[in-house]
């Protein structure tokens, strides 16, 4: 799949603040830092889409970007830590259980994990919590270029192994790489396999 044309649309912090148009969302998710916007500037080819900080907890909003003019890229806030106070904390957790449990339209969440750390408890019981939920996701290690290809592949199988504790099996993994653009053809390609497989659904 070829992205040509991708542009913002809205932030909203409610669901029903959300664009009105009727359109498959795969939304991006991720603890604070790990490189959300910078992956999905990656995948549509343009470093300015999307917000970049080196800031934890900058995005707080829920941002919709439409892409082809026929399906959106969602961008959650980050969870985790931020250095922001309980309260707000509080309402940006709010912010995402409101659209991972009401949004008809999310085709698939990527959550986004740094590829050169290994397993976090935050990660590892969100993840957990996305299957008891029976949303559908699937999990992007990020920052891919960090490491040699052996020390990656090693990092990652052994976090695959983590999450096995926990798992029959696992959900598709993709190892990414914002500054290289490791991946961008198999995760778009993966999406675009989606979105045949959703078509009849959002006719």
């Amino acid at each position: 799949m070829r992205i040509t044309d991708a542009k913002f649309v809205t932030s909203s912090s409610r669901l029903e603040q959300k664009p009105s148009r009727r359109l498959p969302e795969f939304a991006f998710i991720g603890r604070s830092n790990v490189g959300k916007s910078s992956l999905i500037n990656m995948l549509c080819g343009n470093r300015k889409l999307a917000m970049t900080s080196a800031t934890p907890g900058k995005t707080k909003l829920i941002n919709h970007f439409i892409v082809n003019d026929s399906w959106y890229i969602v961008d959650l806030p980050g969870y985790g830590f931020a250095k922001l106070p309980a309260k707000e904390r509080q309402k940006l957790h709010d912010v995402i259980s409101d659209y991972l449990n009401n949004s008809a339209e999310m085709v698939m969440l990527f959550v986004l994990v740094d590829s050169r750390h290994d397993p976090q408890k935050i990660d590892v019981d969100f993840i957990n919590e996305l299957g008891e939920a029976g949303l559908p996701f699937s999990i992007i290690f990020t920052k891919g270029d960090k490491m040699g290809p052996v020390a990656l592949q090693k990092q990652i199988d052994s976090y695959c192994r983590q999450l096995l504790l926990d798992w029959e099996t696992l959900p598709p993994v993709f190892t990414s790489s914002a500054q290289t653009g490791l991946g961008k053809e198999e995760i778009l390609g993966y999406m675009e396999k989606v979105l045949e497989d959703v078509r009849e659904d959002f006719k």
